[in-house]
């Protein structure tokens, strides 16, 4: 009976692969499984490529944004008769030259990625203004609200987000990270140094009145 055992086992060593070639065939049969994995995945944070796409979308959202600025300043007193005085704001000059200067100071500043969070408020608010604009023209009409709501969407994300890894605020931040470190160093050295001086003076004037 044991022999009969150990001639079957024999047969199924001999039929079936071993040792690295099952575990090849385990990782090929697997790769469909894994590539599908990887597409579906809701966040790719170890990929050395989203910090590229972040900002290949910034630099161009910045550049196709400026073009609306310059349109405004074009024509400030239609912009201000045809979307200003519309939603109901006053001062509708001065409300126009306020949103043709966000966006065209706004714009350039995303694309570099200097001072994001605050240029991509700004953008935000223009395009938000812009949406509800067209609400009231044309009511929620998608084709009407399609280009601003993408713009309004993609300025909230770097507002939460921020410029990313290729930006001039990385720099700016790693900067100030420094300078903060450095001033509270020097902070505590020289409240280390108040401290031994008038741990000092304590004890001389223990010593004198002994």
């Amino acid at each position: 009976m044991n022999v009969i055992a150990y001639m079957h086992k024999l047969t199924i060593l001999n039929h079936y692969p071993s040792g690295n070639h099952m575990q090849t065939i385990n990782m090929q049969s697997s790769q469909p499984l894994r590539l599908l994995k990887t597409i579906i995945s809701p966040e790719l944070k170890d990929n050395p490529a989203l910090p590229i796409a972040l900002t290949v979308l910034r630099v161009a959202v910045g550049i196709f944004m400026v073009h609306n600025g310059l349109d405004k300043l074009a024509d400030i007193e239609g912009f201000a008769a045809a979307y200003v005085e519309v939603i109901g704001l006053p001062f509708p000059i001065f409300f126009s030259y306020v949103a043709a200067f966000t966006e065209l100071l706004g714009a350039p500043l995303l694309a570099l990625g200097l001072f994001t969070r605050p240029a991509a408020l700004g953008l935000m608010g223009t395009m938000l203004v812009a949406m509800y604009h067209h609400i009231l023209v044309a009511g929620l009409s998608l084709p009407y609200l399609e280009l601003s709501g993408v713009y309004a969407s993609v300025f909230a994300f770097f507002l939460v987000n921020g410029a990313g890894k290729f930006s001039v605020d990385r720099f700016l931040n790693a900067w100030l990270g420094k300078l903060i470190a450095n001033r509270t160093l020097r902070r505590l050295e020289s409240l280390e140094t108040s401290y031994q001086a008038s741990d000092a003076e304590v004890t001389e004037v223990e010593s004198t009145s002994k």
